[in-house]
């Protein structure tokens, strides 16, 4: 098993990153909070988990091990895939996940996309014992969300279509008015080329 990677990120797009190792591109799928932490053509290390599937191998990528290790609890309970544990992390960070768990909060657990009522009361049935407290303390909100990484990566997604960066940042301050408490980035993104389109 791939534990982590460690290499110059070659590219950023909204669901994924690739990072040169010795010579070869991989591919990571990452959640919009991992992938605001990187930049394009400097050093990265991910820790990392891998999914195999018949027809496919599928590398995912997290801002640290606590992130990565959420991820494979998660699959653990039925119904969750890495996909939907993916989904899980990127509207609530670890910390978050195991208050919604450890509280029989449904409510916080069904902002998901996909996850309905009955799935959140099995998530919180089968890992309430599993999951632990929350290892931040306090109910702060984490680091990345503080930089508002929607505005890294509509940047990102501006500039990886042709955009220069200068015109990129003008678009992203016009839509920033748009993004509220949950942005959602790829609604911003197409925002942001109507703007661009319109100039």
């Amino acid at each position: 098993m791939i534990a982590f990677v460690r290499g110059r990120v070659a590219a950023v797009t909204l669901s994924s990153a690739v990072l040169e190792v010795g010579g070869v591109g991989l591919e990571l799928m990452c959640t919009p909070g991992t992938l605001a932490t990187l930049r394009t053509g400097r050093e990265a290390t991910l820790p990392t988990s891998m999914v195999v599937r018949e027809e496919s191998l599928t590398l995912f990528g997290f801002v640290d091990e606590d992130e990565k290790q959420t991820f494979e609890l998660l699959q653990t309970a039925s119904g969750v895939g890495p996909k939907l544990a993916q989904a899980m992390l990127a509207v609530l960070p670890p910390d978050d996940l195991r208050r919604a768990i450890a509280g029989d909060d449904t409510k916080t657990l069904t902002r998901v996309p996909g996850i309905g009522q009955k799935g959140a009361q099995r998530v919180i049935l089968e890992l309430k014992d599993r999951i632990g407290p929350p290892v931040g303390g306090g109910g702060g909100t984490p680091a990345p969300t503080a930089v508002a990484p929607w505005r890294d990566q509509v940047h990102q997604g501006l500039v990886g279509l042709g955009w220069p960066s200068r015109d990129a940042e003008k678009a992203v301050d016009a839509v920033a008015p748009q993004a509220g408490d949950a942005p959602d980035v790829a609604a911003l993104l197409r925002a942001a080329l109507r703007t661009l389109s319109k100039a």
